[in-house]
């Protein structure tokens, strides 16, 4: 019997630095961490632009803009004519991201920042209407914005949820941390749903993609 080998600390830094970050989402990183914004890892922003190329996303939801990051790396790989809107509790932060959008010619009828609570705004969200969902607020509500990715995506769409191994708590069952319960609910919450097929990926702090079926 061949003997099974799991990734080591070097192979999973290979893996996270495969794919080079454009100059605009390290700029947008780079603010975001000046900021106190939390921002997702380069391998997080390199599977998001893989993610919408896949899809040929024409229309993404958010929760968490930050200062861009995640936003300029869909962009990347959205349909020309695709639309995001993201939503965040911090106007200053959402400001950054409309700047760093701007800046690389990102016109504004492709973007609707929404400054507010995520769970109200996705309430006034149509469903089946999307085709990527990216999760990456408030780890309190991850049950939520899981229970509204699945009413807003389409048949095929992908939810994403950043940071599903939060701190490496997640994974560690004698950790009773709000987040990492709540986060372990959303992750059952996906498995125990046939309305999703799922993977969690070894990338930033775990990245959760399921398919809408």
């Amino acid at each position: 019997m061949s003997e099974i080998f799991l990734l080591n600390e070097r192979s999973l830094a290979t893996a996270e630095d495969f794919v080079p970050a454009p100059e605009p989402v390290r700029s947008a990183r780079d603010e975001a961490l000046a900021a106190g914004a939390p921002t997702p890892s380069n391998g997080v922003t390199t599977a998001l632009t893989f993610l919408c190329r896949v899809l040929d996303a024409k229309a993404v939801v958010e929760v968490g803009t930050g200062t861009g990051t995640s936003g300029l790396a869909m962009f990347a790989g959205m349909n020309p004519d695709g639309v995001l809107t993201s939503i965040d509790s911090e106007a200053d932060w959402q400001l950054s991201a409309k700047q760093a959008f701007g800046a690389q010619g990102i016109a504004t009828r492709r973007f609707r920042l929404i400054p507010g609570s995520p769970l109200d705004v996705l309430n006034n969200l149509r469903d089946s209407a999307y085709d990527l969902v990216l999760i990456n607020g408030d780890k309190l509500e991850y049950v939520e914005y899981i229970a509204q990715a699945e009413r807003l995506l389409r048949r095929g769409g992908v939810v994403v949820a950043n940071d599903a191994l939060w701190h490496n708590l997640v994974a560690d069952p004698t950790d009773e941390s709000d987040e990492s319960v709540i986060i372990r609910e959303a992750l059952a919450a996906v498995t125990g749903n046939d309305a999703f097929t799922p993977v969690l990926l070894p990338l930033g702090e775990g990245l959760l993609a399921a398919v809408r079926n």
